[in-house]
């Protein structure tokens, strides 16, 4: 597996990290220790893309998306791989973090409805 590597940029919606590599128990640290250091303001969106990621431990997602409801922002995955959307179908947790394709999460949070399975759509 890779090494963990992420980088973040700023969309119109909010921040986007975006994680390559593997992110479990042994490297989440970073991940952890980066989250709190992102500025989020109520009605911001905090983006993970995880289209580059190998390997998936839950706890830094579940950091992520705590960070995010404790500003009063929306919290999204984004790109994220087969192997991880279904662990997360398995687990129940597409239930909770909302999960869209590639582009609709840098539109603003207001213009995402979900879907009956917990997903981000766009409003036509």
């Amino acid at each position: 597996m890779s090494p963990l590597k992420i980088t973040v940029r700023d969309a119109a919606t909010g921040p986007v990290l975006e994680i390559f590599g593997a992110l479990d128990y042994d490297n989440a640290t970073e991940l952890l220790e980066l989250i709190p250091a992102i500025t989020l303001r109520p009605g911001r969106r905090l983006i993970l893309d995880l289209g580059g990621m190998e390997f998936c431990d839950s706890s830094g997602l579940s950091a992520a998306h705590h960070h995010a409801h404790t500003a009063r922002a929306d919290f999204a995955l984004a790109s994220v791989p087969t192997h991880t959307l279904r662990t997360l179908r398995i687990v129940g947790l597409d239930q909770i973090f909302p999960i869209c394709p590639d582009g609709d999460c840098v539109l603003p949070p207001e213009s995402a409805v979900r879907s009956p399975h917990g997903h981000a759509t766009t409003r036509p």
